[in-house]
């Protein structure tokens, strides 16, 4: 979502804050902004993307050797050059950056209005920056109030979310920093320290790393810092080493960050299978699993909770467990599971899957599980986030970063870390005989080869792209394991190329989206599972009747759905259970190259951020 990138030591701050901001643009944003502390407090900021503040601060010869920057995603009021961040308190000597939503803002609006605080935007955030110089100004009960005492009393009257990072002119040799449900880090540098929203903005400075927790706050010094809870709690924190690096964050040499992340997937795969998944022995490790194991393979059932591309990961994830496994599961989208009374206690397990590991819906499903009394296991990508932090335990889906928003290797690797612990799973409870269990286990080591073969068809499918670029609507259809895919598919087309698009199981296409199909309408059609090919020989049949736009997705030997279809893409055989997996490489390849052909931004599509840590 925002991003926050912070620095204090003794290079030219600007420079380092502006280039994190890039590094953050990944994530989705309308605006950016800076403040640096030099004697006086400077702020340049404005719609528009971080070169446009980079040309502005050129311009206007902004130095210091401390601030903080900031690419806004707005919540409240429109992007423009007065909504975006920092914020600046009346006074003029105060800035704050704001990731997050506060949710009792207007009320206390109200309050500071009548004291006389005036406010120059529609946002939020404002009202933080006014209510800290308040207490400042004013001191309460305090004799000697200080400008961290006055962060702190603000923050013990704020409702919502947030991650800030707060300058003072009066007090220039510290950034105080707080986190309440969005990430924020420390990075510790040689007489230099940095704060940003993830590791990408700082990992070529250093890659030792503190994680806040939420209610946790820091005061950040050229030399040090100091972390304690808002309510002055002191704290000591381990400092973690970045599990990342700059090369795993540039484009090396592909024009999109999506496209790059597409072809990694054959090394995605196989890095998440590593030392997991023995063939040779025919067994399965997952060592963040095993202090859970008993709880795991005796729950009652199990309840996958995600957004988005996360969800439909855990749709493939619930047949694979009720096939495999032989478990009973529900998927959740997290974004409802606690706004309703959930049925989850003692003897469930709850997985929750996120890229990120810091979807805030996602986290919230997670806390109410916990409140329940239910087992939590993680999947995700980001070593260190939240939700590995927050989980009993988990299994990292290691695909290396994933900057391009519309997710594609981290579809692929929660599928692969999903299909082993139903395969573990199944082991356990004897629900697959030994040569079941070889067979599965063989097929899927056999995955990362059989993406690589799709992917040498790219030209193929970019001519097919090619043909389709026009269509205003898309009909995709699966049944069973690619149903999920189907969605899939879908999402990925509207989320970059802005293409109307829906994903439906095929044989509910008789129950209203049959009534679309004419000439025009592309039909993807995901024909791969065995037992159920006649049937969609059906489908597709009844979308020739109609004169529909035939784009299937099969296996190599599928003479029939190939023969029946106007364009095809073959994948390799593989076992049912795992041709998601296979299949959703086209869908993701097809979706790029329409987004390319229509000029979208693939990388950073309109109104969509990478990291959704608001809810």
């Amino acid at each position: 979502m925002c991003g926050i990138v912070g620095y204090i030591g003794e290079k030219q701050a600007s420079d380092i804050i502006i280039k994190g901001l890039e590094r953050l643009e990944y994530r989705g944003y309308d605006s950016a902004g800076i403040a640096l502390v030099n004697g006086a407090l400077r702020v340049e900021k404005g719609k528009g993307k971080v070169n446009s503040l980079r040309k502005k601060v050129t311009q206007s010869q902004m130095n210091g050797t401390i601030g903080i920057g900031h690419t806004r995603w707005a919540t409240h009021g429109q992007p423009n050059d007065v909504n975006s961040h920092p914020h600046v308190s009346q006074s003029g000597k105060i800035a704050l950056v704001h990731n997050g939503i506060i949710e009792n803002y207007s009320s206390l609006k109200k309050e500071l209005m009548k004291d006389g605080r005036e406010f120059r935007s529609e946002t939020d955030t404002e009202v933080i920056v006014q209510l800290i110089e308040k207490i400042y100004e004013n001191g309460g009960d305090d004799d000697e109030m200080t400008f961290e005492r006055a962060v702190q009393l603000a923050l013990q009257q704020i409702v919502g979310t947030y991650g800030l990072a707060i300058v003072n002119r009066d007090e220039p040799e510290q950034i105080i920093v707080a986190r309440h449900g969005s990430p924020l880090l420390i990075g510790v540098g040689d007489n230099e320290m940095f704060v940003a929203s993830d590791g990408a903005p700082i990992v070529e400075h250093t890659k030792k790393v503190v994680y806040l927790d939420d209610g946790e706050m820091a005061i950040i010094r050229r030399d040090g810092y100091e972390v304690k809870t808002i309510k002055d709690v002191p704290l000591t924190k381990k400092v973690h080493e970045l599990a990342l690096s700059v090369e795993e964050i540039e484009k090396a040499g592909y024009p999109h960050f999506m496209l790059k992340e597409i072809f990694e997937q054959p090394r995605a795969i196989a890095d998440c299978l590593r030392g997991r998944l023995d063939p040779e022995k025919n067994m399965i490790q997952l060592g963040g699993l095993v202090d859970v194991m008993d709880q795991f393979v005796n729950a009652k059932r199990l309840v996958i909770a995600a957004c988005g591309t996360s969800w439909h990961s855990g749709l493939v994830g619930e047949y694979l467990f009720e096939s495999l496994a032989k478990m009973p599961v529900e998927v959740e989208y997290a974004s409802e599971f606690r706004y309703r009374e959930p049925l989850i206690g003692e003897g469930d397990v709850m997985i929750v899957v996120s890229q990120s590991g810091e979807t805030a819906d996602t986290l919230a499903a997670l806390r109410e599980a916990k409140k329940r009394g239910a087992l939590v296991l993680g999947v995700c990508n980001v070593v260190g986030s939240t939700i590995a932090r927050e989980t009993d335990a988990g299994v990292y889906i290691h695909a290396g970063p994933e900057i391009g928003v519309a997710s594609t290797k981290a579809f692929t690797g929660q599928v692969t870390v999903l299909a082993m612990m139903a395969l573990l799973l199944a082991q356990k409870k004897g629900t697959l005989d030994e040569e079941q269990l070889a067979n599965l286990i063989q097929a899927l080591d056999k995955i990362p080869e059989s993406v690589e073969k799709i992917l040498e068809q790219s030209d193929k499918i970019k001519e097919v792209a090619n043909l389709f670029s026009y269509a205003p609507n898309f009909l995709y259809l699966g049944r069973t394991l690619n149903f999920p895919v189907a969605l899939e598919g879908a999402l990925k087309l509207k989320e970059i190329s802005y293409i109307h698009a829906e994903g439906y199981p095929a044989a509910e296409m008789k129950h209203g989206p049959i009534a679309l199909i004419d000439e025009m309408m592309p039909v993807v059609v995901i024909a791969h599972t065995e037992h159920t090919n006649d049937k969609m020989i059906s489908n597709i049949e009844e979308v020739k009747a109609r004169k529909g736009r035939l784009i299937s997705i099969t296996g190599e030997r599928n003479r029939e759905v190939i023969d029946l279809s106007e364009f095809s893409i073959t994948i390799p055989e593989t076992e049912d259970s795992f041709s998601p997996l296979l299949t959703v490489i086209p869908l993701q390849l097809l979706s790029y190259y329409i987004a390319v052909n229509r000029g979208c931004n693939v990388d950073q599509p309109r109104n969509l951020a990478k990291s959704v840590t608001v809810e």
